[in-house]
């Protein structure tokens, strides 16, 4: 071969070597905006996103205390800014507390105790139960399971609680209840930690309210940026168009009953609570997403727009007072975006995150972890 044909041939490898790049890029933008438009329920821009109806149970907007919430984010902030020191330089994602949190309104002064990070002496176990779509991407995904390993060196330890992906929350309920009575039965002081991220949350709060019997179980119950008051993005929407995610690359979940758009309306989130007080006896806690608008990502940006049109103070997904369990403790204003706090996209496909998925970087395990040390904190004062 001459040297003018190896030069041509290298010459080609390259320009095939760019067009597979260029094309992989391609094709992951569209599938991430398509992600993007079925989770974020894309309307029509001249409907608006409540529209009228009379249809409703009575509500009214107060301050979290006057809704019988208590706010302890200044002990939450302690916490959370102790175990982001302590983990800075061995964790992905570091941020310093201050930019970790959102400041909302008059934060209180923090109380000066010193924060316990041994040994878990309560082994807490997260259970989480994802979102819509979860386990259509998943498998894409490929999640490392960063943040169970890491809580397993303080002593607790994370699971994932499969439910349908595409599914109503009362059918999710139903999976709910069966995968925690089918754990084994300890004596004690429960240790189970339910942690509801979007959807995952309503899902929850459906399964404690309707199966008693998995009650004395559980510890507590954690909302995530959860679609508690559901999202007004879901009013327009039509699950047709959640089930678009059946397609995405690797996708084995199915159209289950048909009924998770429907779950995240406002007005069937609402009226589900006026008919359903929470059962008493249980911890309820709120983490609330409240990003700085600079911190969406770029794909996201226009559901954060759209949203904004009723409140700018939203996640892309959620507004911030949508989230919080009624009667919950809040435990703090997450500056982080819908995706980011939860999906570690960009820590799997680097190139996707810097350029669709552009905000996702967040310390998920350290978060997790504060929110398990606060509340074993919090039981072992009640206790007391």
């Amino acid at each position: 071969m001459s040297t003018s044909d190896r030069t041509a041939v290298v010459q080609d490898g390259h320009a095939h070597g760019n067009r597979s790049l260029s094309s992989t890029l391609r094709r992951a933008r569209t599938l991430l905006e398509t992600l993007a438009l079925i989770l974020a329920f894309s309307a029509c821009a001249t409907k608006p996103l409540v529209p009228f109806s009379t249809d409703t149970p009575p509500l009214v907007l107060v301050p979290a205390a006057q809704a019988g919430v208590l706010d302890q984010r200044a002990r939450f902030r302690e916490i959370y800014c102790a175990v982001l020191d302590a983990h800075a330089h061995e964790l992905p994602d570091y941020r310093p507390c201050d930019d970790a949190l959102t400041r909302v309104g008059a934060e209180l002064a923090g109380t000066g105790k010193l924060v316990d990070l041994g040994p878990s002496r309560q082994r807490l176990v997260a259970a989480i139960v994802a979102g819509v779509g979860y386990e259509c991407f998943e498998s894409w995904l490929d999640p490392a399971g960063t943040v169970a390993l890491h809580l397993r060196k303080s002593g607790y330890d994370a699971m994932l609680l499969p439910v349908d992906a595409l599914s109503s929350s009362g059918h999710n309920a139903r999976q709910i209840r069966d995968e925690v009575m089918a754990m084994p039965a300890e004596p004690g002081t429960p240790r189970l930690v339910l942690i509801g991220y979007s959807k995952g949350a309503p899902d929850i709060l459906e399964a404690l309210a309707e199966y008693p019997e998995m009650r004395s179980r559980v510890a507590a119950v954690v909302s995530v940026a959860g679609a508690v008051g559901g999202s007004p993005l879901a009013n327009d929407a039509d699950q047709s168009q959640a089930e678009w995610l059946q397609y995405f690359p690797g996708a084995t979940c199915t159209k289950g009953d048909g009924g998770a758009v429907e779950s995240l309306r406002p007005a069937t989130r609402r009226a589900w609570l006026a008919q359903h007080p929470l059962p008493p006896g249980l911890r309820y806690y709120s983490v609330v997403t409240f990003p700085e608008p600079e911190r969406i990502s770029s794909i996201l940006k226009g559901s954060y727009d759209k949203l904004a049109r009723i409140d700018a103070r939203n996640d892309s997904q959620m507004i911030f007072y949508d989230q919080v369990i009624p009667g919950s403790t809040l435990l703090g204003y997450v500056n982080a975006d819908h995706w980011a706090i939860a999906v570690p996209i960009a820590r799997r496909h680097s190139a996707i995150g810097a350029i669709f998925v552009t905000g996702n970087a967040y310390p998920r395990e350290a978060l997790t972890e504060a929110v398990l040390r606060f509340i074993e904190e919090d039981m072992a004062s009640s206790r007391r």
